[in-house]
Parts: structure tokens; C-alpha cells; sequence
């Protein structure tokens, strides 16, 4: 069994003549551990789906996760929160968010293991499985520095699409964590805030009020003053805000750098931070544009198109970080039950909670298998026009499910844990405070839902290749092929099926899961998933499985920790 360390190094007080009572039965703090090594279903993803060659790397960051230091400062970045600074002393306006140290340092960290782009850097085959490998392990560290990291490997390829951006794209691959307000031409690497949404639009971009009027000409590559307000702006400190505003021809989608080419600040005002409920250690704000300098990734008024080629990448990113957030929540509660005892045993070896706990790392299976399978659609999409049409339909797909399940999932861990696992000195309670945010972000989801009948409609055959995937596997299984059918001719219901439209897709997820499990996971894991998921009927309670040798199975892998 391994010995754990106490995450933020302090040693306990030892016992004295008056105390009054032993201290016993308390679990050690979850540390010490490789969070890589002790996923089974993470390493054999890895190489299953084409980027076996990171195995190091993911295991490098693996390490931290369970590094003590590292815990550490994810909790003073998020006990410590970013604050805003409008004015110097003297009254000048500075519009800076200054950041607790630990945050800075996660910041360096993550980037140094290519957490933000590893995808368009990677020099063999698999970029995107590699990269989302790498922001699944992060996101069992700190969740706000994913999002900085997360904007930045979906803006790389918007930004590459003109010459005048591609250069600061160039900067947004860089490695070295440079945090200075200065021109992007004086940095190591550059960030990237997000702000597209406006107070009386939210997801509906189209009724965005903020102007775009060009200095010299029109089109894309040219450059627009801004004029307006953004209610949400996500790591305002990043050196580019990417932008949505109104053109003369409708909405452009823009990127704004905190400087101007004549090295003056841009007139790009942050207004005030949010307090928000969770990714408390990341900024969030609203702000304004008063004829701020950007230049246009697009045509005139194909600004929310050219947006949803960003927020595509970020609703995988979305999924993969909720299976994180899942993933760390279940080993958070597996080792808790393995080191506390009631009723003469482990908590874990008492049927009931083995039963729970079995059921969690069910789904943690599942929204792993089906987020990589859907990275390596990204890999494989520009030559094969398959993985193009889940490319398309499976962002939408495993984040509308993995977002929404995690704060259920996490609900029950915690639970799992009882009180110890609601103070916010243990990483649980912020687990749970984060797990709503990634089902808001890229879209609600009604808006994702939506969006998998829209690919369906506008490129038709994304959704007949995810059913072709199933179809693969279900060969002899007499349920899983029931279920396929019977899913087909629903989503062939157009009168009904917007209407339907979660239902369908939670049962679309969980068919394309259960094909993958079915070809790639052990025989009692892919049985126990069809048993619960497909012929019952996935409920919102865990601990249904009837499988002892299901439970078992999941457990051994599950507590490689």
C-alpha cells in the first residue's frame, strides 16, 4: 500500500499528557502518488488512440498531482483571490489583476507541460489525444489556470487563419509563462482571454450591441475600433481579448491586444471581477471597449461561425476537464474509504459503498473513453472524412454529458466523505463549486443539446458515423443493437425531436460509450455499463450495479491509487 505524505508538508503535532482523546482513524491527505500510473483506463486511452509516444509526458504531469507542493498552491490560489487594481496611487489608470504567487507558478507549470499546446506542436501523430491527456491530468490539479490554458489551445488555429495574427499565435505556443503587461512582441509566451457574451444576449451572440468600424479598409486581417460592453471576460490579463462585435455587414469575431502597434495601451478598460461561486484563482470580469484597436479574423458578419471553430475545441476541452474533475473527485472518495473504518472494516469493502464507488468509476470509464476517442476525430479529421463528421458531432456530444453528469458525480463523492468532504480545507469542496461551470461555458446545455441536431442538419452523415461506431460494436449483443435502433428512429422524429433533444443526446453518449467499452475495456466493465446505462436506463442515483464482478474490477482499477 502506498504511504501518502501530507499535502502541505506540515507535520502533526504530536500527543501530549493532556490531550483529550487519540486521534485514530483518520485518513492521510491523498498525496505522494502518480495520478498517470494510477489510471489504468488513461494509459491504455493513450495508446489506443494514437499518442502512446506521451506516455512521459503525461506521466511527468501525473507526478504533480500528487506532488504535495504543487496541492498546495492550488489551494492558496484558490484561498486567495485575484483582486483588481484600476488606478496607481496617483489616480493613472493601470487595469491590472494582480494574482497570489501559486497561481503564477501553476500558470508556469501548466505551460511548461504544454498543457495549451501540445496539440498543434506535438511533432508525431495524436496531438490532440496527447494534449487532452495532459488537460485531463491538469484539471485533477487546479481548474482556473485551465482555463487560461484552454482559450489558448482553441484561439492557435483562429489566430494562424490571417497573416497579421499569426505571429501572436506563434507567441500562444511558447512555453515559458511570462505574466508582464507588455507589448506581445516583448514576451516569452503569450494568453488569451475570451469575451463574447454581452448582459442582454448571453449564448444568443447575434444580439450583441457592441460596434466594430474599420480604420482604413474592410475584411478580414484589417483593422476595426470596438465600441461597447462585455459582461463576461475570462482571464482579462491575457495579452489578446478575442472578441465579438457588429460590422456594417453583421458580426465579426476580433482580436484585440492589450497594446497597439505604436506600443500604447488600447483602450480596453476591465469594469470589475466577478465573485463568482468556483474557478475562483482564474479571473473573470466584465469590461469595455472605447475605440479599442483589433483586427478582424473574418469575414463581415461570419463572426459566430468563425467563434464556433474556437468554442468547438473548447467543448472537448470542457469534456475532457469535467472527466477530470470526476476522476480526482472518485480518488479523493476511494482513498478516503480505504483508510477509514466503520463497523470493523473499510468503508470501501462495505458492500453498499463498493457498490457506489463502483458505480462512480463506471462512468469516469466511459467519459474518458468516449473524450479521447473524440480528440482523435480532431487528429484525423483533415484526411479522412469520417473522423471530419465526429470531429463535428463529438464535441458537442461528450461535453453535453460529461458537463452535466459531473456535478451529480461529484455531489455523491462528496457525500462519500461525509462532512470532511464539505470544509473547504480538503480539494473536494472545490471540486464541487467548479463542477456547474464547465456545463455553462461554450454553451448551456440546451445550446449543445441543440447543436448535435444542428451538425445532424447542416452536414448531414455526423450522426449516421456515430451510429456506424456503435454498429461496429454491437455485434452480439442483442440490447446494445435494440438501443441503436430504437435511437435512430427517434432522432428520425424531426417533429419531436427538438423537443427531446437531452434525452436523445444523453442516450447518444451513452451508446457510443458503451460501443467503446464493449471493444476496449474488460468483459465485466462493458457488461455492467449496457446493464445500468442502456437496458436500465441511466437514473441519478449510483450504486445500482448487480455485477459483484463488475464491482470488483472497477475497483482494482480504480484504486491503483
Amino acid at each position: 500500500m502506498t504511504e501518502f505524505t501530507f499535502a502541505d508538508t506540515v507535520v502533526p503535532i504530536g500527543a501530549t499528557d493532556d490531550d483529550t482523546h487519540e486521534v485514530f482513524n483518520t485518513p492521510p491527505v491523498l498525496a505522494g502518488y502518480n495520478a498517470f500510473d494510477a489510471d489504468p483506463a488513461l494509459g491504455e486511452a493513450l495508446h489506443r488512440e494514437g499518442a502512446g509516444w506521451a506516455e512521459e509526458r503525461a506521466r511527468d504531469l501525473g507526478a504533480l498531482v500528487g506532488d504535495p507542493s504543487i496541492q498546495t498552491k492550488a489551494r492558496l490560489a484558490n484561498r486567495n483571490l485575484p483582486e483588481f487594481r484600476g488606478y496607481d496611487s496617483y489616480g493613472q489608470r493601470v487595469d491590472v489583476v494582480e494574482y497570489h504567487p501559486a497561481y503564477h507558478d501553476l500558470m508556469g507549470e501548466a505551460m511548461k507541460a504544454e498543457v495549451h499546446s501540445l496539440a498543434w506542436t506535438a511533432s508525431e501523430p495524436g496531438g490532440h489525444v496527447a494534449r487532452a491527456a495532459l488537460s485531463y491530468l491538469w484539471n485533477q490539479i487546479e481548474n482556473g489556470v485551465g482555463c487560461p490554458t484552454g482559450m489558448a489551445y482553441a484561439a492557435v488555429p483562429i489566430l494562424k487563419s490571417q497573416a497579421e495574427t499569426r505571429p501572436w499565435a506563434e507567441k500562444m505556443l511558447g512555453t515559458t509563462y511570462d505574466p508582464r503587461l507588455v507589448p506581445i512582441e516583448d514576451k516569452t509566451a503569450i494568453t488569451v482571454a475570451t469575451t463574447l457574451t454581452e448582459k442582454h444576449g448571453g449564448c444568443d451572440l447575434r444580439a450583441n450591441s457592441t460596434g466594430a468600424k474599420p480604420v482604413n479598409g474592410r475584411g478580414a486581417g484589417q483593422p476595426y475600433l470596438l465600441t461597447g460592453h462585455k459582461w463576461f471576460c475570462s482571464a482579462p490579463m491575457g495579452d489578446i481579448w478575442l472578441t465579438t462585435a457588429l460590422t456594417e455587414n453583421g458580426p465579426g469575431l476580433f482580436a484585440a491586444p492589450r497594446f497597439t502597434p505604436d506600443g500604447s495601451r488600447n483602450r480596453m478598460f476591465i469594469q470589475a471581477l466577478k465573485d463568482k461561486c468556483g474557478n475562483r484563482s482564474n479571473a473573470s470580469s466584465h469590461i469595455e471597449y472605447r475605440d479599442a484597436w483589433a483586427v478582424l479574423l473574418c469575414d463581415e458578419g461570419d463572426g459566430v461561425r468563425t467563434a464556433m471553430t474556437d468554442v468547438h475545441f473548447t467543448r472537448l476541452d470542457f469534456a475532457v476537464g469535467s472527466t477530470g474533475l470526476m476522476r480526482q473527485a472518485l480518488s479523493l472518495a476511494l482513498h478516503y474509504g480505504r483508510h477509514r473504518l466503520a463497523f470493523q472494516r473499510s468503508l470501501v469493502d462495505l458492500p453498499l459503498m463498493s457498490n457506489v464507488l463502483a458505480d462512480l468509476a463506471l462512468d469516469v470509464e466511459g467519459s474518458l473513453a468516449l473524450a479521447m476517442r473524440v480528440a482523435r476525430a480532431l487528429d484525423e479529421a483533415g484526411g479522412d472524412e469520417t473522423a471530419a463528421k465526429l470531429a463535428r458531432i463529438g464535441p458537442p456530444i461528450a461535453k453535453y454529458w460529461s458537463c452535466k453528469r459531473a456535478p451529480a458525480f461529484i455531489a455523491e463523492t462528496l457525500e462519500c466523505m461525509g462532512g470532511n468532504g464539505y470544509i473547504e480545507d480538503a480539494p473536494m469542496a472545490r471540486l464541487y463549486r467548479e463542477a456547474p461551470l464547465n456545463g455553462i461555458w461554450e454553451g448551456s446545455s440546451n445550446m449543445v443539446a441543440l447543436d448535435v441536431l444542428r451538425a445532424d442538419e447542416r452536414d448531414p452523415g455526423c450522426l449516421e458515423a456515430v451510429f456506424d461506431e456503435v454498429n461496429a460494436a454491437r455485434s452480439g449483443n442483442a440490447a446494445l443493437g435494440a438501443a441503436c435502433d430504437a435511437l435512430k428512429d427517434a432522432f428520425a422524429d424531426k417533429g419531436k425531436r427538438e423537443f427531446l433533444s437531452r434525452l436523445l443526446v444523453e442516450k447518444l453518449a451513452h451508446l457510443w460509450q458503451a460501443a467503446l467499452l464493449i471493444q476496449n475495456a474488460p468483459t465485466a466493465i462493458a457488461d455492467a455499463f449496457i446493464t445500468t446505462r442502456i437496458v436500465a436506463g441511466h437514473g441519478p442515483l449510483f450504486g445500482r450495479l448487480d455485477d459483484s464482478r463488475a464491482v470488483s474490477e472497477l475497483l482494482q482499477r480504480a484504486l491503483a491509487t
